[in-house]
């Protein structure tokens, strides 16, 4: 993508200007063209930088560029998972993107916004690539804006769904959510706070694992044949919301990257450390996403995806948000 802004202006965007000029369907878009480039092997993909903190956060940098000779992009942010309780954002960001010709910035963007959006599409792309068809109930874990994210996004590319279900271990906050999800479901499908991660879980043919817990959210016996489950709480090696167990077990291991998988991703840390798999056992969604290998090969496989987020995923969403942003060129 070649940016026409001019040399002497940057534009700034906070998080309301991205969440208007970053709609679903974009973020989707730009999803599946990070991953597209990823699986082309035309992405530059540095590994990132965690730098840890205090009461369990973790600082992040990722840069990237979805072509060698495309703009260069970087986010620097932070998770802190303690911020829940004081009533503000677990993840907290700012995007930085820089012209592909002279690399000068041309803009600066909110970065949390962009983060909870492209996270969740992602999400999306997954679930269309590797989901059974006629998926009609979905499980989301989690309570926060990831969660909300997620149950918004994946309906976007279930058509047959019929209902979603909703638990956090917080009562009050899995009610509040399921209510405002189901004020606003268009096309009719209920959403329902349920009391355990066992009674969303049963029977459910994708679920979102949207949560910062360090230990495992669920239990694969839970698991109904041919179920999706996604994880993308699971961003570093300390952080298993998904038990380690399920990794082995499951018909198809798919990540958003292979070497940062195996570096970052709590549970296939602990599964190739005990030798239950290694890296050649993991499928990069890039694949998938390119048709280069099949995203399932059975209705009844059980099929597990981890995202630890990817520099390429910003790259490629603040890149769409620029041109949003400039209009037509």
């Amino acid at each position: 993508m070649i940016l026409s802004l001019d040399s002497c202006l940057m534009l700034v965007l906070s998080a309301a200007d991205v969440e208007r000029l970053f709609h679903l369907d974009l973020a989707i878009e730009s999803q599946r063209a990070a991953f597209a480039a990823l699986g082309r092997g035309e992405a530059v993909l540095p590994p990132r930088l965690l730098v840890p903190g205090a009461e369990d956060s973790v600082a992040f940098c990722y840069a990237a560029r979805l072509s060698p000779g495309g703009a260069a992009v970087s986010k620097f942010g932070s998770v802190n998972p303690a911020n829940a309780k004081r009533g503000l954002p677990t993840v907290s960001a700012v995007i930085t993107v820089l012209d592909p010709a002279d690399g000068h910035p041309v803009a600066v963007l909110d970065g949390t916004s962009v983060t909870t959006l492209r996270t969740s599409a992602a999400s999306a792309v997954a679930a269309s690539a590797l989901g059974r068809p006629g998926a009609r109930i979905l499980a989301v874990l989690g309570s926060g804006v990831q969660a909300r994210g997620h149950a918004l996004a994946l309906a976007r590319v279930l058509p047959e769904l019929d209902e979603v279900r909703i638990y956090s271990p917080s009562a009050e906050r899995r009610s509040a959510l399921a209510r405002g999800l189901d004020s606003g479901a268009a096309d009719g499908y209920p959403v329902r706070a349920v009391a355990s991660a066992e009674a969303a879980v049963r029977d459910a043919d994708v679920v979102a694992c949207c949560t910062t817990s360090a230990s495992p959210v669920l239990d694969p016996a839970w698991l109904a044949p041919g179920a999706l489950v996604i994880s993308v709480g699971s961003f570093e090696p300390g952080r298993c919301e998904v038990p380690a167990s399920l990794v082995p077990t499951a018909a198809a291991v798919v990540v958003d990257d292979v070497d940062a998988a195996v570096s970052d991703a709590g549970p296939i840390v602990a599964a190739v450390a005990s030798g239950a798999l290694s890296a050649g056992d993991l499928v990069p969604l890039g694949a998938v996403v390119t048709g280069q290998v099949p995203g399932r090969r059975s209705d009844s496989d059980v099929i597990y995806y981890n995202s630890v987020g990817l520099g390429v995923q910003d790259a490629a969403a603040a890149l769409a948000i620029v041109s949003a942003a400039s209009g037509p060129n």
